[in-house]
């Protein structure tokens, strides 16, 4: 088992340290598991609602209303499953030591741009790159 790294409440990963040192790696970890964990309580208050919402609605508007309202929670909790895949693809990235590397370069990507979207796994350029390849493909 390995030992816990210390980490002040107040740390930010900063350029002049070693990239993804021990401190940094812990930094994100902490970070997308707090995020998760946020998520998952988000989704599992929705759940609640949902099954807490009356279901037999005599009026047709307000019927309507609440399938719509039904359809943008089960969107939403459609976007958080992912993110969550997403975040979980990350803390596994962490454990196998890739995380913070660019998985088309090899180049680490920016702390500011981690700091930002920790579940990234492209430098900015790549990103651009493929977004500007998947463009072309789209207008095909």
């Amino acid at each position: 088992m390995k030992a816990e790294t210390f980490l002040p409440n107040d740390y930010t990963p900063a350029e002049d340290e070693p990239f993804m040192n021990e401190r940094q790696v812990e930094y994100f970890r902490r970070k997308l598991l707090s995020w998760k964990a946020e998520l998952v309580g988000e989704t599992e208050r929705t759940i609640e609602g949902l099954q807490g919402a009356a279901r037999n609605i005599p009026d047709i508007t307000d019927r309507a209303s609440e399938e719509t309202d039904r359809a943008l929670e089960l969107r939403t909790r459609d976007r958080q499953r992912k993110l969550i895949s997403k975040i979980e693809a990350a803390l596994r990235r962490i454990d196998e030591g890739e995380y913070g590397y660019c998985e088309k370069t090899g180049e680490p990507i920016s702390l500011k741009r981690l700091d930002a979207r920790p579940i990234a796994t492209m430098t900015v350029e790549a990103q651009e790159r493929h977004e500007r390849r998947e463009k072309v493909h789209r207008d095909d």
